[in-house]
């Protein structure tokens, strides 16, 4: 070959890999981590392992329970949300949280209550919410909530004409915000777990978290002084507390733990108050067994290689306890010595550590709930994430990159930064394959 021919066949080979090269380089300029989205099957919904016959059966019956819709004659409304706790609790499967079809348009459309129009944020496809108005006409604070329905129309409530909330004033007000059910997957081992070690994960590795901006502290009862550890902000102390608030404010059903109807128009009233009672000494009444229920509802199960695949979870791990994100999404919390065999001293894999968290402004809610303020929120579990389909307190995302992000909160003049901000400065500083690893792996959850 002589040397023409050899310097032409060099060029050409260097042609062929500079422009490999710059294919290269563009792919990879536009390569975006993203969501992976729901992951698919159902890992969820199933009792926890060890328990004895009559507990699993006693989960069997609470389920059912859970499950049931229930009736103007048995107590719904005046003003309700929903007929069963099943219904908002439906993703992957009962105990869980908001379904990807709406229950709510079944209100109006199937089950008569056809004095209601849907409210302009409960969309076919959106999140089940609940709604809060921040603050009474007078300025004062409201909090509470407000319920979406009411029975006035449905031919076992003849004689109610009580008015649906007019939602849209104070959607214009931009006086209201919004909840999703949150899931009880392993509910009851968050209940069991000692308020020590709660504190002394609050109280560890102190010094990283002082760096961070991350500091963090318990809800407790006004009562005993214990901590609180259910709902978006922490505000409950047992699930029985949170069966019978629920019953009460999400149905209208009120029972021994809830007595009084939060709407009494005798006109409205169609069974005894309070509607749901324990019946007989063989009996007991449905907040126990929706409370047993959510007791032995197993933990979600996580996934070793979806999505992504073994490699790639493994590394998001990594990355989620080195950008900081373990520091109040703690991986495993133990329980103590519960009366329950199958809840006794077990890793509960919840990813929390169930503590309240100031999360700025963009997060704030401005809803006081037991000792917590109006920018505080629990940290969320995150076990089952792989699963869900909307994030956040009020369900306002479907993407996991945008809820990360909205974790990060510069402080105004009513509320501080977010406590977050450091480490979402750190997610949005890893590289693009990292970032994809940290979302495969909470995916995988």
């Amino acid at each position: 070959m002589g040397k023409a021919s050899a310097r032409v066949i060099v060029a050409i080979v260097s042609i062929v890999i500079v422009a490999s090269l710059g294919i290269a380089q563009t792919i990879h300029a536009q390569f975006r981590a993203r969501d992976p989205g729901v992951r698919p099957g159902v890992d969820a919904g199933q009792f926890i392992s060890g328990l004895t016959a009559d507990e699993q059966e006693m989960f069997t019956v609470g389920r059912d329970d859970f499950s049931e819709e229930e009736a103007v004659a048995e107590g719904v409304g005046p003003r309700f949300n929903f007929v069963s706790c099943a219904g908002c609790h439906a993703q992957p499967d009962v105990g869980g949280t908001s379904p990807a079809a709406n229950p709510l348009f079944r209100v109006p459309a199937d089950l008569g209550f056809v004095g209601n129009l849907i409210p302009s944020f409960v969309t076919p496809a959106g999140p089940v919410r609940e709604a809060r108005f921040q603050f009474n006409p007078d300025g004062s604070r409201d909090g509470g909530v407000h319920a979406l329905f009411v029975i006035t129309g449905h031919p076992s409530a003849a004689g109610c004409n009580i008015a649906q909330e007019d939602f849209e004033k104070q959607v214009r007000n931009d006086n209201i915000i919004f909840r999703i059910p949150t899931p009880v997957f392993g509910a009851g081992l968050i209940e069991q777990i000692n308020d020590a070690t709660i504190l002394g994960n609050l109280a560890a590795n102190s010094f990283t978290k002082r760096l961070l901006g991350i500091s963090g502290r318990a809800n407790r009862s006004g009562n005993d002084g214990t901590i609180t550890r259910f709902g978006w902000k922490a505000q409950n102390k047992s699930l029985l507390i949170f069966s019978g608030e629920a019953y009460n404010v999400e149905m209208g059903i009120t029972n021994e733990a809830f007595p009084q109807e939060r709407d009494e128009t005798p006109s409205c009233q169609f069974a005894t108050v309070p509607n749901d009672v324990t019946p007989s000494v063989r009996q007991i009444g449905a907040i126990e067994n929706f409370a047993n229920f959510q007791r032995f509802l197993a933990p979600p199960r996580p996934s070793s290689d979806t999505p992504g695949g073994f490699f790639s979870i493994g590394r998001g791990r990594q990355r989620f306890a080195e950008v900081g994100c373990v520091h109040c999404h703690t991986p495993t919390l133990k329980t103590g010595p519960a009366t329950v065999a199958a809840l006794r001293f077990r890793n509960a894999n919840l990813y929390s550590d169930l503590a309240l968290h100031q999360m700025g402004p963009g997060l704030a809610d401005e809803i006081l709930q037991a000792g917590a303020r109006g920018d505080e929120f629990r940290t969320a579990p995150l076990w089952g994430l792989g699963q869900r389909i909307f994030f956040l307190h009020d369900g306002r995302t479907m993407d996991l990159v945008d809820a990360i992000r909205a974790h990060k909160s510069l402080g105004n003049f009513k509320f501080g930064p977010s406590e977050a901000n450091a480490v979402i400065d750190r997610f949005n500083a890893l590289g693009e394959g990292d970032k994809q690893d940290l979302l495969n792996f909470l995916r995988s959850l």
